[in-house]
């Protein structure tokens, strides 16, 4: 069986939310299938394919992605289109998926996130659309509270959004969510089809407390992991250290924040401190999570299933997030949660006060992880729906 597979980013290396979720799908997929795939990369040096996509692959196409945002928007402004769409959309990749689907024999096609799906043929293989999230509720997040016409711009790309991916959702085999609150808030927002959820997983053999050595720390660690130039988790980290810290210090003086990812804006860099180390790009964040007397995911806008509260959870070690942060997870009371900066300091400081208590939520978060989110279990019902197995799931 041949599959096409199109994904917005190329799926390698795993290293950030969607390359985990897209790289763990597309591994699953080529155990039971040729995987034709084509997606765009963010720069001229990842358009060659990596070895590791090589052998998964039986033809592998990237595209090097180069429209200004500026352009995009200018497009999006004159068509009635979403920015979402005409950021992504490009005439080579156009034509590499028309190529695939015109020399080999593609029975089924996965379209991971909403921008690829401009790239689906009106007519011909079944589809499986992988939205990951709802990604029009995230635009109308952005658009409260934010000055014109910035916020006019997003509840504009929320509004066009949405009815592209309740289209979309309509004539999919089956639109896929990372969570069933997700799954659920498309319904809700009128999102029509076979609306199934397929959670993230987690490989706990390499997140594992075994695996790696902590990183010599000073004093206890409270650690963040993430892209660093998504505006979600800026604003996480920014909130954190100048709302939550000081809290923190008050009881904790010796207690530092480390922001563990690449590309940090300006903004992130400035919170550098006597307090707060900003690493930048880290060939491996996980001496930075067994080093961690607390991880936290203080995002106040957050879809679907964090990974990063998934590999501090594996870790083995305690986790505080926000309730947006931790809401997709079937954690069983495992993470901490708190809203508002002195709720948040409270779970924080609680762990730190006590931390054989700590150590023992930590131990039975990746308890939890193990029982609940391996990656095999998760992507099962990928079987039914591309056809390797006879039976359909069921919506959820």
């Amino acid at each position: 069986m041949d599959v096409l597979f199109l994904a917005h980013r190329a799926p390698f290396p795993p290293d950030r939310g969607d390359r985990i979720r897209s790289y763990h799908v597309l591994r699953h997929l080529a155990q039971r299938a040729r995987v034709h795939l084509v997606a765009f990369a963010d720069t001229a040096a990842e358009c060659t394919p990596a070895p590791e996509l090589r052998a998964l692959t039986a033809s592998c196409t990237i595209v090097h992605r180069r429209k200004p945002r500026a352009i995009a928007a200018a497009q999006a402004l004159a068509s009635g289109l979403p920015v979402s769409l005409t950021a992504f959309a490009d005439p080579d990749l156009r034509r590499a998926v028309a190529g695939v689907l015109r020399q080999q024999p593609v029975a089924a096609i996965y379209c991971f996130s909403g921008q690829m799906a401009q790239y689906l043929p009106e007519s011909g293989p079944g589809t499986i659309m992988d939205f990951v999230d709802v990604d029009s509720a995230k635009f109308a997040a952005l658009g409260q509270g934010r000055l014109t016409p910035l916020r006019w711009l997003m509840r504009r790309e929320a509004r066009l959004l949405e009815a592209f991916e309740r289209q979309v959702s309509a004539r999919a085999d089956a639109a896929l969510f990372v969570s069933a609150a997700e799954a659920a808030l498309f319904r809700h927002a009128g999102g029509r089809g076979n609306i199934v959820t397929v959670e993230n997983g987690i490989d706990t053999a390499r997140f594992s407390p075994a695996a790696v050595p902590a990183r010599p720390v000073p004093g206890p660690t409270i650690a963040f992991t993430g892209q660093m130039d998504y505006q979600p988790n800026v604003e996480a980290v920014t909130w954190f250290a100048r709302e939550v810290m000081p809290r923190v210090h008050r009881r904790h003086p010796d207690a530092r924040f480390a922001i563990v990812g690449r590309a940090p804006t300006a903004a992130v860099r400035a919170l550098a401190g006597s307090h707060v180390e900003v690493s930048g790009e880290v060939p491996d964040t996980r001496p930075w999570l067994a080093a961690a007397a607390v991880c936290v995911a203080p995002l106040s806008l957050a879809r679907g299933i964090q990974n990063k509260v998934l590999e501090a959870m594996a870790m083995g070690r305690p986790v505080v997030a926000t309730g947006a942060a931790a809401e997709g997870i079937d954690h069983a009371g495992t993470v901490r949660t708190g809203d508002g900066a002195e709720a948040f300091a409270r779970a924080v400081i609680a762990l730190l006060d006590d931390p054989t208590a700590a150590e023992a939520l930590g131990a039975a978060a990746r308890q939890r992880v193990m029982a609940r989110y391996a990656w095999d279990a998760s992507l099962a019902p990928l079987d039914a729906l591309m056809g390797f197995t006879e039976r359909r799931p069921e919506a959820a």
